[in-house]
């Protein structure tokens, strides 16, 4: 059986403070590409993931949460020793802060001879993203392995170019990034860490240095100011839709899971851009990454309601 999308990257358990005790934490799922996974997953796509977990009851909450969501974790891997990578989210005035614990994690120790070939070959789409591939020198060799085995078999690559000036400094970031971004058909970039990679200011000027590195499609994220989409004939700005938000801890990954799983199953790129954007707005109504990610039936309702709004 084909499978839409595979993700690449390394599962994190979450703890994210509770309002109102001070102190209290709610644990729960995170990882960029795992949030991705999921929200593709929701959206109707067929998905599975390729990493690796500790032997640790995060790492056995992540292959109880894979199981309800649909994600084919059969070819995640389990270390001995290794542990599932944590990290901690507080709330305070800037918004939400990150604390993390993963250095020597079970995903930091993947590499390019873990990787199922047979798996990216028969997929649709192989997702990957910057931190992918700032954990460790192996897993940033596997996720280059990872698309060229993509490329060489015409599955398309995406790319998220998440950066996390803690895990490397921006000038090696900048230059696995970019690396990655040329390799990639699909480029799904958030429009901070954009200006960092690229020195640029404005999203028109983002968006047209990502597609002269060869990307087809570049759907970049503009926080509260939506999205723009862009491929190397059109572009269209997405404008953000009214939502009480109250944390977006998962909202760029949401937006990606959203975006290739529409894009699948539409072949177009601005109809999945206006699908995502919606997407990722109801992602921000709750806490943390997982539980606020929208299924297919509550997008679509937002949007036919944003239409009757507009009629």
């Amino acid at each position: 059986m084909m499978t839409d999308i595979v993700c690449i990257g390394e599962p994190l358990g979450e703890f994210n403070a509770t309002r109102g005790e001070a102190g209290a934490y709610r644990f729960g799922q995170g990882g960029d590409t795992s949030n991705c996974a999921i929200a593709a997953a929701r959206q109707g796509a067929k998905v599975a993931y390729i990493g690796a977990l500790g032997d640790d009851e995060p790492g056995r909450s992540f292959r109880t949460l894979w199981a309800e969501e649909g994600v084919d974790d059969s070819h995640v891997s389990t270390h001995p020793s290794a542990p599932t990578g944590l990290y901690f989210v507080s709330h305070g005035p800037q918004g939400h802060v990150f604390s993390y614990v993963r250095a020597g994690s079970a995903a930091a120790l993947y590499g390019p001879a873990q990787l199922p070939r047979d798996l990216i070959t028969s997929a649709k789409v192989i997702q990957a993203s910057g931190i992918s591939q700032a954990i460790s020198t192996s897993a940033c060799d596997a996720v280059f392995e990872a698309f060229a085995t993509a490329r060489e078999n015409g599955v398309l690559t995406a790319y998220d170019t998440n950066l996390r000036l803690k895990l490397w400094p921006l000038t090696r970031a900048r230059a696995i990034i970019h690396a990655a971004c040329e390799m990639a058909d699909i480029v799904l970039p958030g429009d901070g860490d954009a200006k960092l990679l690229t020195g640029l200011e404005q999203p028109d000027a983002i968006v047209d240095f990502y597609l002269k590195l060869g990307a087809k499609v570049v759907a970049l994220t503009l926080g509260h100011e939506g999205s723009l989409v862009a491929t190397p004939s059109r572009r269209q700005r997405f404008v953000p839709i009214k939502v009480d938000a109250i944390d977006a801890t998962g909202a760029g990954d949401c937006y990606d899971g959203a975006f290739l799983a529409e894009y699948i199953r539409t072949g177009d790129a601005f109809t999945a851009g206006a699908y995502a954007n919606v997407a990722a707005a109801l992602s921000t109504q709750g806490y943390g990454a997982v539980a606020p990610l929208p299924r297919r039936a509550e997008v679509e309702a937002r949007i036919a309601q944003e239409a009757a709004g507009r009629a």
